[in-house]
Order: structure tokens, then sequence, then C-alpha cells
């Protein structure tokens, strides 16, 4: 049996290549949207991808099942459990199979074994594999999806908190609990291979180990050891499961539906043309979206007005799914041999529009150009003691309990847009995070929309810092 993670650092997203190599056929479990990359991992193994499997409907990036069917003419095996609401709409269309639990098919010698694990998402799905072709009768491993992580369960809220469906949260939180019980019943020695690793933001506790086993996690996992302990109740696995949950990014709730009913089909990546200078500047910032990449010390002290601040760090796809409209056109700033990189970033979160991009070093030419500022702790200080400004807190709402400002806005900067009627438009924004990057972030996002900002450096971090050593 040949298995390959293909691992997407910065959605921390694992999608799994799995083949038989006396057959030639690989199938690929939660496969993203740019497809080409387990295309050539597949032929580079003299493996040719046959199929691919769903364990959900995603929430946090656009699947690559349609992708595969249409391009590569796969056949994709789906969820059939959780309801009508629940089911790939799309995929009518193609060569599929709806999976129900217990029902099994076959890569090869390779068998795999759907089991309906719903409380993530209701028709959610893992996938034992048992490997006949080796003489195995019993199962390696089980491909997780967003059900079992390293360390921790999938977040059961993402329906109310993220797609808006009032009091969803707690029954799901029930499914998952009686799930869960589920894997008490396994050989300790199974795989586990997880569809996220740490930094996802589907649960509150992945750890960064890439794989474990059904033993290990029954040890060590805190939400499933509560699950699986005989003395432990539903109502405190509930609580323990829904508290500190990270707020989720505002563009999980658009990728429900774009994976519900289907992503349109990429063929190839965009291919953005390349501007000028004076061809960007031309361009009216509040009908398109102008993403500057360059670090924040660049973009600070001088942007094109109406960009917004993006580097392409671990947190890029997330900051600009939350700040950028599915329907908006994009332009890049960014350097030649990243612009492929950016490219695949976004279309993994469905932003599709980039139209063109830029060269970051035209800014040196540039002429007239928008800047923010930012002061100091102890300017800030100042400034909210002269009544000069509104304090607004980006962090998570599990980062207020190690203190805060006093009368801070508080609004996690990945739901922003949510909440733009909630902001002060008269007074100039005093924005701060914990260490001053997610409030970088939010200021070029703010600034745009016409709101006056100031960015507070090194956060509540250099805050509490600073007010130690004053009152030392």
């Amino acid at each position: 049996m040949f298995m390959r993670l293909i691992y997407d650092e910065k959605l921390a997203q694992g999608a799994y290549i799995i083949g038989c190599q006396k057959s030639g056929e690989a199938i690929v479990i939660d496969p993203q949207r740019d497809v080409d990359r387990y295309i050539e991992v597949a032929r580079a193994n003299d493996l040719k991808i046959v199929a691919a499997a769903e364990t959900h409907i995603h929430a946090d990036f656009v699947s690559g099942a349609r992708e595969l069917a249409h391009t590569h003419g796969v056949r994709v095996y789906v969820s059939g459990e959780g309801g009508p609401d629940w089911q790939s709409r799309w995929a009518a269309k193609y060569d599929h199979v709806t999976l129900k639990d217990g029902d099994t098919f076959s890569i090869g010698n390779i068998e795999f074994r759907a089991v309906h694990t719903p409380g993530h998402t209701p028709e959610h799905m893992v996938y034992l594999v048992t490997d006949h072709g080796s003489g195995a009768s019993e199962p390696i491993g089980i491909c997780t999806g967003d059900f079992l992580f390293v360390g921790d369960l999938g977040r059961p809220d993402l329906l109310e908190s993220a797609a808006g469906q009032r009091g969803a949260m707690e029954p799901s939180a029930k499914r998952l609990f009686s799930s869960a019980k589920w894997l008490g019943q396994l050989p300790e020695y199974i795989q586990v291979w997880p569809g996220h690793g740490a930094g996802s933001a589907c649960g509150k506790a992945l750890g960064a180990v890439p794989m474990s086993t059904v033993g290990y996690e029954r040890r060590f996992n805190p939400a499933l050891k509560l699950a699986i302990d005989d003395g432990a109740s539903e109502g405190s696995f509930v609580s323990f499961i829904l508290e500190g949950q990270p707020e989720p990014p505002m563009y999980f709730a658009n990728m429900k539906r774009v994976n519900r009913d289907g992503p349109p089909v990429l063929g190839s990546l965009p291919q953005p043309y390349q501007v000028r200078l004076s061809d960007l500047a031309k361009i009216d910032p509040q009908q398109v979206a102008i993403i500057d990449t360059r670090p924040w010390p660049q973009y600070r002290d001088g942007h094109l007005p109406g960009a917004m601040s993006f580097p392409l760090s671990t947190t890029f796809n997330t900051d600009a799914g939350s700040m950028v409209r599915e329907d908006e056109q994009i332009y890049l700033i960014v350097e030649p041999e990243r612009l492929e990189e950016a490219v695949r970033d976004l279309v993994r979160i469905g932003l599709d529009r980039i139209v063109g991009w830029m060269d970051p070093t035209e800014m040196a030419n540039a002429a007239k150009t928008a800047s923010i500022a930012e002061v100091s702790p102890s300017e800030a200080a100042q400034r909210i003691d002269r009544g000069e400004v509104a304090v607004l807190d980006v962090r998570r709402a599990t980062e207020l309990a190690a203190g805060r400002l006093d009368g801070a806005q508080t609004l996690a900067h990945t739901r922003l847009a949510s909440r733009l009627d909630d902001l002060p438009a008269d007074r100039t924004l005093l924005i701060h995070c914990q260490g001053g990057i997610r409030s970088a972030r939010a200021c070029g996002y703010l600034q745009r929309l016409g709101y006056g900002v100031i960015n507070m450096e090194g956060g509540y971090e250099a805050w509490q810092r600073a007010h130690t050593t004053a009152n030392a």
C-alpha cells in the first residue's frame, strides 16, 4: 500500500493519497482544489488517481473532489448521511457513490469502510483502511477528517457560530459525544490520519504531530478521554468541547455553501497579468481588492490608498478570506517568485477573481501613498487619556481573560466584516491585538473602508510590559 500526506501549512490541512501498487490505482481523501499536486505525486509513484472521497462538507477550504471528477473523470465517494441539507448536491452530475454507515468500497486491494461520525457536521464520515494486498484482515489506519485530531476532537459549534444556525451547537456536541464513544471500541494499534493539524480553526487544541494512534489518543486526548470515560456525563463533555473555541473566520459560512452546491471548476490556476504602478494607481480600491503582501513595516510606511496588508505568512488565507469578498476582483502586490503561491492560497478559499499583479519593487517609485500611524503603548495611553481615540481590541474572546484595556470594544479580526455597524465611524480607532500582527491586518482593512486607524505596536503584550515597568 502506498500512502502520502499532502499538507498545506497555511490552512493546516492534510489530504491523503492512498494507492494500491499492484493495480496502480489511487484515491485522494479530502483533496483541495488545485489538484495538479495530487496528480503529480501519483504519477511520480506509478499510480493513477481513480477516485476521491470526502469525509464531510468542508468549511475551511474549497474541496477538490468536483475538480477531480470534472477534469480527470474520477469517481467520487460522498456521505449520504446527515439529512437532505447535508448532501453534496453537485455529485449527481458525475460518477459518484453516496455512502451510508458501514458501506465499503475498494481501490485495488485496499478496502475502505465508511463510518458515520456526526458531531462536527451532521454528515461526517471516517474511513477505516485495510490493506488486503499485504494479507491484512484488520484496518491499518483511519482517515478521520475533522472528527478526531491529534490531541482534540472536531469542534461541533460551526453550524451556529459560522453558518448562523441558531441553537445547533449543543445538539451537535451531543452527537459528537456519541460518535466519540465508538472510538473506544477500536484496537489501539490503528493509526489516526487526521484532516488537520495545529493552526487549524476546526478545533481548539490540535497537536502539531501529523499522525497518531487510537490508543495514544484514548490515553492523552483530553476531549476523547472525557467522551469515553464511563463516569463522564454528556453535559460535562458538551461544556468542555464548546468552551474556548476560536472565532471562525468569515469565509467559513461561504465554504459550506460552495462545497455543498459545487465549487466552480478551475481547470487551471488563474493567470493574472502583470500591471505597472501607473495602472494600479488608477484603479478604484473600493471596487477591487488590492492585496499588498509586503512586510508590515514597508506597507505601514507607504502603500497604495485602499490596499490591504496581507503578508504571505501562515495566516494569509484566513486573513484574506475574512476581509475580501468572493465577488471582488483582486490585484496582488507580490514578488514574482511568490505569485503562484499567493494564487494557490486564494483559490483554496474560493477567491478566484485574481486579475492582475504588480512587482513590489515598483512601490519605490510611488509618488502618492497612504500610511498607517503606529504608536507605542505609552503614546497610546496618552491618546486614550485625552479622549482622542476609541480602542478596538481584535483578539479572540479566549485571550481576554488575561486582561483588557478599560472601555475597549472587543471583536476578533476575522469577524470584523460582520460587525462594521458596531464600530464608531466618527472617531479614530486605536487597534491592538496580543502582539501587533492581527491588529495590523485590521488597520489595513478598516482604512480601506474609510476609518481612521492607529496600530498599537507590540499589542497587549507590550502594553502589559510597559505598565508593569511603570508601576514597579
